[in-house]
C-alpha cells in the first residue's frame, strides 16, 4: 500500500480538485477543447467524480476530481479519497483553491485511500495513483498519521486467531523499538498485584494470558 507522498518529478500530471462553487471559474480557465470535454462528459464536480484529459498521443495530460458542494464538505471528510482509485496509475500534482486545514485534510485523505489490508494476499500489489505533497502541508506529519491509521486498521482487521494478546504485545514491542519508546508489560496475575482487576477478569476466560501495555517516550 502507498501511504507516502511521491518524490516530486518534473512530469507530474496536474490534478485539479474542484469544488462546485469553483466549477464555473475553473472551466473558464481551460482551453477550448478542454471546455468542450468537460461539457460533453457532464462533469459537475460531484464528490468522487473524476474526469481524465488526454493529450494528442492519448496519454493522460490532466485530471479533475470533484469535491462537491458546501453541504458535502460539512457532512464528510477526506472527500478526495474516493477519487484516488478511479484515476489511472500515475504521479499527480494537486492543484486547487484549498488552503490550511482543508488542504491538509485533502492530502491526508489521499494517503488514507491508499490503505489495503494485504496480510493474506499474494502476488504483486496493484499500482495506484500517487500524489506529490502539496505545497504548504507538513508531509512528514501527514505520513505519520496515515501510518498510525494503517497500523491500527491492520490490527483490527486481523482475525482474533492470529491477533491475540501475544501478537498485540509483539506489535507493541516492534512499534516501541522503531520509535525508541519505553514499554512496560504487565501480564497475567501480575495485573492483580498492580491493581488492574478488571483487565484480569476480562482476560482470564481465555487460555492466553491477558496483559496491559504501557508505552512512553522520553
Amino acid at each position: 500500500m502507498s501511504l507516502k507522498f511521491a518524490d516530486k518529478k518534473k512530469n507530474s500530471i496536474p490534478l485539479h480538485a474542484v469544488r462546485k462553487a469553483d466549477l464555473k471559474q475553473w472551466q473558464e480557465n481551460l482551453e477550448k477543447p478542454q471546455k468542450a470535454w468537460v461539457k460533453n462528459n457532464g462533469f459537475a464536480a460531484n464528490v468522487g467524480e473524476v474526469l481524465v484529459f488526454s493529450d494528442a498521443n492519448g496519454k493522460v495530460a490532466m485530471a479533475a476530481c470533484g469535491l462537491g458542494d458546501e453541504k458535502d464538505q460539512q457532512r464528510g471528510r477526506f472527500l478526495i479519497a474516493s477519487c484516488r482509485e478511479k484515476l489511472p496509475a500515475a504521479q499527480y500534482q494537486l492543484i486547487s483553491k484549498l488552503t490550511g486545514e482543508a488542504q491538509d485534510e485533502t492530502a491526508l485523505g489521499w494517503l488514507l485511500a491508499g490503505y489495503n489490508f494485504s496480510r493474506y494476499q499474494s502476488g504483486k500489489p496493484k499500482e495506484i495513483a500517487e500524489l506529490v505533497a502539496p505545497d504548504g502541508v507538513d508531509a512528514l506529519r501527514l505520513e505519520a498519521i496515515a501510518a498510525g491509521e494503517a497500523l491500527t486498521r491492520d490490527l483490527i482487521n486481523t482475525p482474533a486467531s492470529d491477533m491475540g494478546p501475544a501478537e498485540l504485545e509483539d506489535a507493541a514491542r516492534k512499534l516501541a523499538k522503531s520509535r525508541k519508546a519505553k514499554i512496560k508489560m504487565i501480564k497475567g496475575d501480575a495485573l492483580l498485584k498492580n491493581n488492574f482487576p478488571l483487565v484480569h477478569t476480562v482476560g482470564r476466560a481465555s487460555n492466553r494470558a491477558p496483559r496491559l501495555i504501557d508505552m512512553s517516550w522520553g
